[in-house]
């Protein structure tokens, strides 16, 4: 590392956008699978378990996910903003 401290604050409101854009990509995921396994001809046991673990364990991971993508994508923004402040930019 070069010694640096600090952010570059176009740098960080990039990385604050790009965090943010997976919550999209995320959704599609969940909205894919979710679609998929309603259109799918499957009965038994092992749908059974893998519809509870998509509809419990695997979205609630996903949303978890896509709530700290959120999160770091704003705090990242803010940061940018505030790095803006004091610099006088």
């Amino acid at each position: 590392m070069s010694g640096l401290y600090g952010a570059n604050p176009d740098e960080l409101d990039h990385l604050g956008t790009a965090l943010s854009r997976q919550i999209d990509a995320i959704e599609g995921v969940i909205a894919t699978v979710s679609a998929a396994l309603g259109g799918t001809t499957w009965m038994g046991p092992a749908r059974q378990r893998f519809e509870a673990d998509w509809n419990g364990s695997f979205t609630a991971a996903l949303r978890r996910l896509n709530d700290a993508f959120a999160a770091a994508g704003t705090d990242c923004r803010a940061r940018a903003t505030e790095l803006r402040r004091v610099m006088g930019a």
